[in-house]
Formats: structure tokens, sequence, C-alpha cells
């Protein structure tokens, strides 16, 4: 993984996986599955303002906000009927909101492939996570941008 320093919570996040055994790790992203925070109401009517995250094979959906303060919060909806997709989605939602849209961006691109479950699930899910935090990274920019 990159050398720049995670901020806390993804720090505590991949430590906690990384504690475990494998087997433990997955029974880890399925607790997280269950903790993926509801999008707040005024985005739950309004689909049209999430970003489909096509390199998922289930249909996650982010919308990513930056407040006057700079501060980030990303919202993430994925089926209950994947657990492992609402489990890295939890995983982001609750590791980058309250970052500062610099330390948001500061986040290593490779942090999916850190966190110990490369060889407990196939690449294509890592990739999953890894198009979230990419399109994440990048709503920020445009947020930042406009």
């Amino acid at each position: 993984m990159s050398e720049i320093a995670l901020p806390a919570r993804l720090a505590e996040i991949r430590e906690e996986f990384l504690e475990l055994d494998e087997p433990d790790r997955l029974q880890l992203l399925l607790e997280f599955s269950q903790e993926l925070p509801e999008v707040p109401a005024e985005y739950a009517d309004h689909p049209e303002l999430a970003e489909r995250v096509a390199e998922c094979q289930s249909p996650v959906f982010i919308i990513v906000t930056v407040d006057d303060d700079d501060r980030v919060a990303m919202h993430a909806t994925a089926p209950a009927e994947a657990p492992t997709t609402r489990g890295f989605a939890s995983i982001l939602a609750q590791g980058l909101t309250g970052l500062s849209a610099d330390e948001m961006l500061a986040v290593p691109d490779d942090f999916p492939q850190s966190i110990g479950l490369t060889r407990a699930v196939s690449p294509l899910r890592i990739a999953g996570m890894t198009g979230m935090l990419m399109r994440a990274k990048r709503q920020v920019r445009a947020k930042r941008a406009a």
C-alpha cells in the first residue's frame, strides 16, 4: 500500500480486518454490510442525484457531498442481497464521512487492496470497491471546481 498515512477511521478499519484470520475477515465484512448508513431523506427520493458505480456487479449508487466547512459525507445504496458490495460501501461511507476534502482526496487509491480481503473475495469485487473510491474522489473534485 502507499506510504501515505490513512485518516484515523480508515486506519482503524484496516487494522480491524488485518487483526483477523481470513475467514473472520469475511464475517467482519458482513457486519459492515449490516451497518451501511441510510441515505438521508433529502437524497432518498432523488435517485437522479446518485451516481451508479459501474465497476460493481450489483447496483450501487453513491452521493458525495462537501459542506461549507469542506467536510465530506459519502452516502451509498447497495442491495441487501449483495453483502460484500454493501460491506465495501459501508466501509467507505463510514471511513470517508467527516474527513476534509483534502484528507479524502489523499486516501491512497489502493486502500481497498490493503484491508486483507484480496484472497478472500474476487478481484472483481475489490475492483468494485476501488471504483467506489475513485468515483467518490471524482465527485469531490467536481464539487470543489464548481
